[in-house]
């Protein structure tokens, strides 16, 4: 073996083991700050930007009141018209543009105030993640809203995540709820992750938010539930997450509360038709489905399938071909409620996916 040879294996065997010590130096620098949550948190429910320093004037609730609630979500306000997702069959990690971040967030804030929810679950809200360029998502969508407090959990919150190329790099994300009303309790629940090591590094660790609020004159509560279930998995993870929220939402509607859960499911509720939206090729990601006949007679499922609540991310919705036939859409946003709240309507509000790929489903109903 002549020189020249042993030179060129003695650098390609250098660089291999440069890139084995840096990927080993990632893998343990990624175990050591492994988010790892409690079972339950308790978590933190903050005045809205207008009553900083000042106790947030808040609505109550009696029995016979009504109740309007939305849910969305948001895309982490990178994924609207013009985004596509590596994971979903597109090409796109970074989505969206610094601008485009900024223009999706304030036509979400600027929706919520027009609706005026009394509550509002949104799911993908970042707090300083590289694909929303750092942006303080839920400080930015509150300090334009009134009359609500806040409270966020985190479900996805890693350092680095090291695919693809352009990496996905820092994540920090999670649900949040908005309410007009006065929370007394809420708490972070774990959900089982699907994912094991190493792979559970740099994926969501999913969870359910649960905030409560009191009755007046009353000793039941109003349970309000914020979700967004596995998407990325092969079925086990949905069931089991699907199993845990079943055994939360029978436990608190036989003790006589009010109970509304909402969010992203990734799963269509098997008590709709949801055959305006077929699977049309096998490139896009499927959701899975809820059978609805599991759960007790005591929890109805709500949505409204006139309407998608979330496209495909496979490519761009402006400039495609938009129509049922040639776009995916889903029905995979909802919520299911308990038997002592009567439902005067519900909406999918069609917004054409501009500033996100869900559209908000809004919910009132009347607390019998």
């Amino acid at each position: 073996m002549n020189k020249t040879v042993k030179k060129i294996l003695k650098i390609f065997g250098g660089a291999v083991a440069f890139v084995a010590a840096g990927v080993l130096i990632l893998l343990a620098v990624l175990t050591v700050t492994e988010f790892k949550p409690d079972a339950i948190e308790d978590i933190s429910v903050v005045a809205g930007a207008e009553e900083t320093g000042a106790k947030l004037d808040v609505k109550t609730i009696a029995d016979g009141d009504s109740i309007k609630i939305m849910t969305w979500n948001t895309g982490y306000g990178a994924l609207g018209e013009t985004a596509d997702f590596f994971m979903d069959g597109g090409k796109s990690v970074s989505s969206s543009d610094k601008e485009t971040v900024q223009e999706n967030l304030a036509a979400i804030s600027a929706q919520i105030a027009e609706t005026d929810p009394d509550v509002v679950f949104m799911q993908e809200v970042d707090l300083d993640s590289k694909r929303s360029h750092y942006i303080n998502e839920l400080d930015t969508i509150t300090e334009s809203l009134t009359g609500y407090n806040s409270s966020f959990a985190e479900n996805y919150k890693t350092l680095y995540v090291p695919y693809p190329l352009p990496t996905i790099g820092k994540v920090d994300c999670g649900l949040a709820t908005l309410s007009k009303y006065e929370v007394t309790d809420c708490k972070r629940i774990s959900l089982p992750c699907p994912f094991g090591y190493p792979m559970r590094l740099c994926n969501l660790k999913r969870c359910l938010m649960v905030s409560r609020v009191p009755i007046d004159d009353s000793d039941k509560e109003l349970v309000l539930v914020n979700l967004h279930l596995e998407a990325y998995d092969d079925g086990e993870g949905k069931a089991a997450q699907t199993a845990q929220l079943k055994e939360l939402l029978e436990e608190e509607a036989a003790k006589g509360n009010y109970v509304i859960a909402g969010g992203d499911f990734n799963q269509e509720f098997s008590n709709y038709d949801n055959s305006a939206y077929p699977i049309i090729n096998d490139e896009v990601w499927t959701p899975g489905e809820i059978d609805t006949d599991a759960f007790s007679e005591g929890l109805s499922f709500v949505t409204d399938n006139s309407t998608p609540s979330c496209r495909s991310l496979d490519r761009p919705l402006k400039g495609n071909d938009a129509s049922p036939d040639k776009f995916q859409y889903y029905m995979i946003d909802g919520f299911i409620v308990s038997a002592n709240l009567s439902v005067d309507s519900v909406e999918t509000l069609d917004l054409g996916f501009k500033n996100s790929d869900h559209n908000p489903i809004v919910m009132e109903m009347t607390l019998d």
